[in-house]
């Protein structure tokens, strides 16, 4: 929980997408969405994977339900959050927003 304290508390946005990794079988090309996601925002924020099964205490202290559930915080604080999927462009504008 510390280490996610850090991470969200970035003064440039921070787009994560939690996901469960049996979902990754199902949708193939989710990695390529988000590292397109990624690089159409370069180094103006970060976008990261976590796997809600691997981080059980973070996925229930947020009320993950949904999968895959994309929050954007920036400097610690939520701006947005979907569960659902969303187009790379639907991200990138959202995320480009708190830029």
């Amino acid at each position: 929980m510390t280490k996610f304290g850090e991470l969200i508390g970035s003064n440039i946005p921070v787009l994560i997408d939690f996901y469960a990794e049996w979902e990754e079988e199902d949708s193939n090309n989710l990695h390529g969405f988000l590292r397109d996601v990624a690089a159409a925002l370069g180094d103006k924020a970060k976008v990261i994977k976590i796997d809600i099964e691997k981080n059980e205490i973070l996925a229930n202290a947020l009320r993950i339900k949904g999968n895959p559930t994309f929050i954007i915080y920036k400097d610690g604080e939520m701006k947005w959050r979907q569960s659902g999927e969303q187009d790379a462009n639907t991200l990138i504008s959202l995320v480009q927003q708190y830029i």
